[in-house]
């Protein structure tokens, strides 16, 4: 370490290059709390990436089992492990998550040095030299810029769900075409605002595609990337082929000459039988009775950890009978939550929480929230206050026009469908009539209101509430999915995302909670963990310790070793 002229802490690029150890001294905190680790100046111009073991196998295709069903081809717009799972090999990122240590550190990528002011205010990045697209184009900062114009500020007809991360970002420059600065109208914590800039989904795409889309780009199947692979072959619901970018500016990597993605269904028994039979070297979301098999086979391995994803069921705020506060709380008691994790627990693995994380340190604890009336084994009061709020509501007698609530084509949604449809009828008389449907058409029924219940997954980008309670939360949030509305929320947010006594700021959060817990934005059906699967001739990966599947989908540092 050293002090540049201005008095900036500087991270020689003797200690980042020095390996694992040093890059943990330099950020080394958990990713949802780097908070003090993330230095004002940064040079890792001579960085490349590379596999963690020795001498690693070059050659090779990957099989890759995972849901695969972009509702479109528009990462930005995405909110879907459907699209980022495959496409995200294809892009690069200003800064990155490494994925030799499950995503936990932040590193050089498009951007291969940074400085931040001492204000908060301004960050300036500088870009590599001799990047291109997979068109042959150059690389320069007029991508970068046309790329986060669009992301903090996204054009009409476009919803970029993680917008809200750069609400800050007041202007965007390019002085030069190897240099881009972002001004904010406030700071922020700049471990916030690194993690925004490195997460997986905040990839850089050329100004021209831009352009050339009229700034949507749902329906460009092949958009030129910077990435280490690129597209070759796409068959619907099939399989998505890619092969390694020959020209890619990290010389190291990629390790294979290409991917097959094959398109399984999340929990699905046909991406376990897949899987055990060595159709597929790996799966992602794969069911716990096949994550079982697996570790009793010699040869295989798995792990799990927490997803940045709420399962849960939104409703229409808009539409009677739940334009009323005291309706959806009603139907948020009537939900037996622990059954609900127990009805999947074959299927996928899950844990009840509440309208925050219950793995953060922002989150009620488990213990506390298994004691509050709507958490509790026993329903017996959560379903006497819901029959008392419903009557005070006028529904005392039930709904019996049956609700339209849509499905998501997975496994777990449709058994969650099914007990919520008859919880609700047990509980409060009312009637729910399920529709399932595939995910393009979930998406758009979603976004035009077409629903009066929908069941399904909403992911964040950070653990942190400044991001979720924004995007899911607040008034038009891109996430917000039933068009929830609390003037008293709203009025919180402001402190909760300026906020620096830690103390503080926990206040505010839970004030925040105690108002969703009166008038809940979602029914939080729960909390996600999944399952990695492979064999283990698959290398250069370290899933053990993921928060999230969205950061480290670059398969770069992968290799074979057979």
């Amino acid at each position: 370490m050293s002090k540049s002229k201005n008095g900036q802490t500087r991270v020689n690029r003797r200690d980042f290059m020095t390996g694992a150890a040093a890059t943990a001294t330099v950020f080394g905190m958990p990713w949802q709390a780097l908070a003090q680790g993330v230095p004002n100046e940064f040079d890792g111009s001579k960085f490349q990436l590379a596999a963690p073991e020795a001498n690693p196998k070059r050659g090779g295709v990957l099989k890759y089992a995972i849901t695969s069903r972009p509702p479109h081809f528009d990462m930005h717009q995405s909110g879907t492990i459907n699209s980022l799972g495959c496409q995200g090999c294809m892009f690069d990122n200003l800064v990155r998550r490494d994925p030799r240590d499950s995503g936990k550190t932040i590193i050089p990528d498009l951007a291969h040095s940074w400085e931040i002011a001492k204000d908060g205010k301004t960050y300036t990045f500088h870009l590599r030299e001799g990047v291109q697209f997979h068109d042959g184009a150059d690389f320069t900062s007029e991508d970068v810029k046309a790329t986060y114009d669009r992301i903090s500020k996204p054009p009409a007809g476009v919803s970029i769900p993680r917008s809200t991360l750069f609400s800050t970002v007041s202007e965007i420059t390019a002085p030069d075409k190897k240099t881009v600065v972002f001004k904010l109208s406030e700071s922020r914590p700049a471990s916030f605002m690194m993690a925004a800039f490195a997460s997986g989904w905040n990839t850089i795409v050329r100004k021209k595609t831009l352009d050339d889309n009229q700034g949507n780009l749902r329906r460009v199947v092949d958009i030129p990337g910077t990435g280490p692979f690129k597209s070759k072959r796409r068959v619907e619901n099939e399989v998505w082929v890619m092969e390694k970018n020959d020209k890619y500016w990290n010389k190291g990597v990629p390790y294979l000459d290409g991917i097959e993605f094959y398109h399984a269904l999340p929990f699905s028994p046909e991406l376990g039988s897949a899987l055990l039979s060595n159709r597929v070297d790996y799966g992602r979301i794969v069911d716990p009775v096949t994550a079982r098999k697996a570790k009793a086979t010699p040869g295989m391995s798995t792990t799990d950890f927490y997803q940045s994803v709420i399962q849960g069921t939104w409703m229409n705020n808009k539409k009677k009978p739940l334009d009323d506060a005291r309706v959806r709380r009603a139907f948020n008691l009537a939900l037996d939550k622990p059954v609900l994790v127990d009805v999947v627990k074959d299927v996928a693995p899950m844990m009840v929480g509440g309208m925050i994380y219950p793995f953060s340190e922002f989150a009620t604890p488990p213990a506390e929230l298994a004691k509050r009336v709507g958490y509790q084994a026993d329903t017996t009061a959560a379903v006497k206050e819901a029959k008392a709020l419903m009557a005070a509501a006028g529904y005392g007698s039930g709904v019996k026009q049956p609700l339209d609530f849509l499905v998501r084509e997975v496994a777990s949604f449709k058994l969650w469908a099914q007990a919520i449809q008859a919880m609700l009828q047990q509980a409060l008389n009312v009637e729910v009539k399920l529709r399932p449907v595939v995910e393009s058409v979930w998406f758009d029924d979603i976004k035009s209101g077409n629903f009066d219940l929908a069941i399904g997954a909403v992911v964040s980008t950070l653990l942190d509430p400044s991001d979720y309670f924004n995007a899911w939360y607040k008034k038009d949030g891109p996430q917000n999915y039933g068009f929830w509305n609390n003037a008293a929320f709203n009025a919180l947010l402001p402190g909760i995302d300026t906020e620096v006594d830690p103390k503080k700021r926990l206040e505010l959060i839970r004030k925040a909670e105690e108002i969703m817990e009166q008038d809940p934005p979602v029914l939080p059906v729960s909390w996600e963990k999944i399952n990695d699967v492979w064999y283990n001739y698959v290398k250069g990966h370290n899933p053990k310790d993921y928060f999230g599947i969205y950061d480290c989908v670059r398969f770069d540092t992968f290799w074979l070793d057979k």
